[in-house]
Protein backbone atom coordinates (compact mmCIF):
# COMPACT_ATOMS: atom_id res chain seq x y z
CA UNK A 1 0.00 0.00 0.00
CA UNK A 2 1.43 3.51 -1.19
CA UNK A 3 0.49 5.86 1.65
CA UNK A 4 -0.58 9.47 0.51
CA UNK A 5 2.50 12.31 0.25
CA UNK A 6 2.41 16.32 0.82
CA UNK A 7 4.40 18.88 -0.22
CA UNK A 8 5.43 20.92 2.72
CA UNK A 9 4.61 24.52 3.23
CA UNK A 10 5.22 27.00 6.00
CA UNK A 11 1.52 25.56 7.43
CA UNK A 12 3.27 22.46 8.65
CA UNK A 13 6.42 24.16 9.54
CA UNK A 14 6.17 23.33 12.97
CA UNK A 15 5.39 19.74 12.84
CA UNK A 16 8.32 19.21 10.65
CA UNK A 17 10.51 20.81 12.27
CA UNK A 18 10.13 18.31 15.60
CA UNK A 19 10.32 15.53 12.32
CA UNK A 20 14.00 17.17 11.42
CA UNK A 21 15.08 17.46 14.46
CA UNK A 22 14.40 14.00 15.59
CA UNK A 23 16.22 12.91 12.08
CA UNK A 24 19.29 14.96 13.27
CA UNK A 25 19.49 13.68 16.14
CA UNK A 26 19.34 9.87 14.64
CA UNK A 27 22.62 10.94 12.92
CA UNK A 28 23.92 12.07 16.76
CA UNK A 29 23.55 15.77 16.37
CA UNK A 30 21.91 17.75 19.23
CA UNK A 31 18.54 18.39 19.50
CA UNK A 32 18.29 21.74 18.02
CA UNK A 33 14.20 22.66 17.79
CA UNK A 34 15.17 26.55 16.54
CA UNK A 35 17.97 25.53 14.63
CA UNK A 36 15.85 22.98 12.42
CA UNK A 37 12.85 25.54 12.03
CA UNK A 38 14.87 28.10 10.71
CA UNK A 39 16.71 26.07 8.60
CA UNK A 40 13.73 24.80 7.20
CA UNK A 41 11.71 28.00 6.93
CA UNK A 42 14.72 29.42 5.04
CA UNK A 43 14.64 26.39 2.14
CA UNK A 44 10.63 26.55 2.04
CA UNK A 45 10.87 30.59 1.55
CA UNK A 46 13.69 30.64 -0.45
CA UNK A 47 12.30 28.09 -2.62
CA UNK A 48 15.96 26.14 -2.58
CA UNK A 49 14.76 22.67 -1.74
CA UNK A 50 11.50 19.93 -2.21
CA UNK A 51 10.29 19.10 1.12
CA UNK A 52 7.34 16.04 1.13
CA UNK A 53 5.56 14.40 3.82
CA UNK A 54 3.51 11.56 4.87
CA UNK A 55 1.08 11.28 7.62
CA UNK A 56 -0.77 7.92 9.42
CA UNK A 57 -4.39 7.61 9.58
CA UNK A 58 -4.32 10.09 12.96
CA UNK A 59 -2.69 12.86 10.75
CA UNK A 60 0.72 12.62 12.62
CA UNK A 61 3.68 13.07 10.34
CA UNK A 62 5.41 9.74 9.71
CA UNK A 63 8.41 10.62 7.53
CA UNK A 64 9.43 13.29 5.43
CA UNK A 65 12.51 13.45 2.61
CA UNK A 66 14.27 16.64 1.33
CA UNK A 67 15.70 16.82 -2.35
CA UNK A 68 18.06 19.97 -3.60
CA UNK A 69 18.37 20.33 -6.93
CA UNK A 70 21.84 20.28 -8.65
CA UNK A 71 22.78 20.79 -12.60
CA UNK A 72 24.66 19.01 -14.86
CA UNK A 73 26.49 21.33 -17.69
CA UNK A 74 27.32 18.46 -20.22
CA UNK A 75 23.53 17.18 -19.90
CA UNK A 76 22.17 20.69 -19.75
CA UNK A 77 19.50 19.62 -17.37
CA UNK A 78 18.55 19.34 -13.76
CA UNK A 79 19.08 16.45 -11.55
CA UNK A 80 17.57 15.80 -7.91
CA UNK A 81 19.58 15.51 -4.64
CA UNK A 82 17.66 13.00 -2.26
CA UNK A 83 19.64 14.62 0.67
CA UNK A 84 17.57 13.73 3.82
CA UNK A 85 14.95 10.87 4.05
CA UNK A 86 13.09 10.29 7.47
CA UNK A 87 11.04 8.05 9.01
CA UNK A 88 10.50 7.93 12.59
CA UNK A 89 10.75 4.21 14.10
CA UNK A 90 7.44 3.37 14.98
CA UNK A 91 6.72 3.72 11.24
CA UNK A 92 9.47 2.03 9.55
CA UNK A 93 8.81 -1.20 7.62
CA UNK A 94 5.39 0.35 6.64
CA UNK A 95 6.39 1.52 2.98
CA UNK A 96 6.51 5.16 4.04
CA UNK A 97 9.98 5.70 2.81
CA UNK A 98 9.13 3.93 -0.68
CA UNK A 99 5.86 6.37 -0.90
CA UNK A 100 8.41 9.40 0.15
CA UNK A 101 10.94 7.81 -2.79
CA UNK A 102 8.00 7.49 -5.33
CA UNK A 103 7.19 10.69 -4.79
CA UNK A 104 10.92 11.98 -5.19
CA UNK A 105 11.21 10.10 -8.65
CA UNK A 106 7.99 12.09 -9.48
CA UNK A 107 9.04 15.33 -8.73
CA UNK A 108 11.79 14.22 -11.37
CA UNK A 109 9.60 13.59 -14.14
CA UNK A 110 7.51 16.57 -13.32
CA UNK A 111 10.47 19.14 -13.93
CA UNK A 112 12.00 17.20 -16.43
CA UNK A 113 15.08 16.35 -14.62
CA UNK A 114 17.62 13.50 -16.04
CA UNK A 115 17.91 11.60 -12.07
CA UNK A 116 17.72 11.59 -8.91
CA UNK A 117 21.38 10.77 -6.49
CA UNK A 118 21.90 10.02 -2.98
CA UNK A 119 24.42 8.88 -1.02
CA UNK A 120 24.32 7.08 2.60
CA UNK A 121 26.24 5.06 4.89
CA UNK A 122 27.79 1.69 3.75
CA UNK A 123 27.15 0.51 6.87
CA UNK A 124 23.06 1.72 6.26
CA UNK A 125 21.92 -1.42 5.41
CA UNK A 126 18.15 -0.84 5.93
CA UNK A 127 18.46 2.21 3.45
CA UNK A 128 20.96 0.52 1.24
CA UNK A 129 18.44 -2.53 0.74
CA UNK A 130 15.43 -0.12 0.53
CA UNK A 131 17.36 1.77 -2.76
CA UNK A 132 17.76 -1.12 -4.49
CA UNK A 133 14.60 -2.31 -4.01
CA UNK A 134 13.34 1.35 -5.16
CA UNK A 135 15.35 1.08 -8.15
CA UNK A 136 18.53 3.11 -7.04
CA UNK A 137 21.92 1.39 -8.08
CA UNK A 138 25.18 1.31 -6.42
CA UNK A 139 27.62 3.37 -8.87
CA UNK A 140 30.97 1.77 -8.99
CA UNK A 141 31.50 3.81 -12.63
CA UNK A 142 34.96 5.45 -13.81
CA UNK A 143 34.14 8.57 -11.49
CA UNK A 144 35.94 9.49 -8.24
CA UNK A 145 33.79 11.55 -5.94
CA UNK A 146 35.71 14.05 -3.20
CA UNK A 147 34.82 16.03 -0.60
CA UNK A 148 36.20 18.97 0.90
CA UNK A 149 35.05 20.03 4.19
CA UNK A 150 35.59 23.80 5.48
Amino acid sequence: MEHPTFKATLNELDELSILFDEYRQFYKKGSDLEGAKSFLKERIEQNESEIFYTKNDEALMTGFVQLYPIFSSVRMKKKWLLNDLYVRKAYRGSRYSVSLIERSKQLGRETGAFGLSLSTEKTNEIGNNLYTKTGFVLSNNEWNYYDYSL
